[in-house]
């Protein structure tokens, strides 16, 4: 009991001694507690393409070809896709261009929207157009058709998953915005909305033009809106790169550990 009474009183006077030390040196003790409770977020800004490409680009490549697949993953599924896939498949009733093809050329198209907005292509916004098409259509050609819908819901869930660790792959390589992404915020930037508004005015208005051209909508299309932001954010401190100067910058306590996996700069 005694030795009980004693410990309590230690861990008091340490917890005396830190507000004491936190008061004496202002932001010193709200920020060491706000890195315990509430850790920043990964940086994810554009990188220039020199600073460590062989580290880098195979992360972009990988992620890139992942998101890709997921794609035709969903699109196998058959229920449901997300609203740029609603559009694709919508094209591909109208057009002789396959399902790649089709992203390719919109990636393309919308490129052209950056213009106004004073957006300019990295590294990153070419690949995202040249792998994205070739790893959907590549897809396409391996995985069955007409399963069975126990397979096509193991699809589904598996789909939005990989397509939500593929987005923090190539994202944080931080070789810049692909071309709908670079749209967002470029439009963001310009009408001085949030990019949650604009992302949402732009998704549905695809939604809705590539369901009037006979897309598939479905339990799928509500699953990936709701899900793939939370898994996206769940991958992205494994994923994100981080310059040595932002590693600098930054204090790491000692008690503080990585989550396991996690790629270090």
């Amino acid at each position: 009991m005694e030795q009980d009474r004693t410990e309590r009183h230690e861990r008091q006077h340490r917890c005396r001694g830190e507000e004491r030390i936190a008061r004496a040196v202002p932001g010193t003790g709200s920020a060491r507690l706000m890195s315990r409770t509430r850790p920043s977020p990964p940086p994810l800004s554009y990188v220039p393409f020199g600073e460590r490409p062989l580290r880098r680009l195979p992360q972009l490549l990988v992620g890139l070809a992942l998101y890709g697949f997921s794609l035709s993953v969903l699109v196998r599924a058959s229920l449901g896709v997300n609203p740029w896939s609603v559009l694709y498949q919508g094209l591909e009733h109208h057009t002789p261009l396959s399902f790649g093809m089709i992203s390719a050329v919109l990636g393309v198209l919308v490129l052209l929207l950056w213009i106004p907005l004073k957006q300019r292509p990295t590294f990153g916004t070419i690949a995202n157009i040249v792998v994205l098409a070739s790893a959907s259509d590549l897809g396409l050609r391996l995985l069955p058709q007409h399963l069975g819908l126990p397979a096509r819901a193991g699809l589904l869930v598996g789909g939005v998953v990989l397509n939500g660790l593929s987005v923090a792959v190539y994202v944080g390589a931080r070789f810049g915005p692909g071309p709908r992404d670079g749209l967002m915020t470029g439009a963001s930037a310009v009408t001085r909305r949030s990019i949650r508004l604009v992302r949402t005015l732009i998704e549905v208005a695809v939604l809705v033009v590539g369901r009037l051209l006979g897309g598939s909508v479905g339990v799928g299309t509500v699953l990936y809106a709701l899900a793939v932001g939370p898994v996206t954010q769940f991958f992205l401190p494994w994923f994100a790169y981080r310059s040595a100067a932002e590693y600098g910058g930054e204090v790491v306590l000692p008690e503080e550990r990585r989550p396991a996996g996690m790629i270090k700069a």
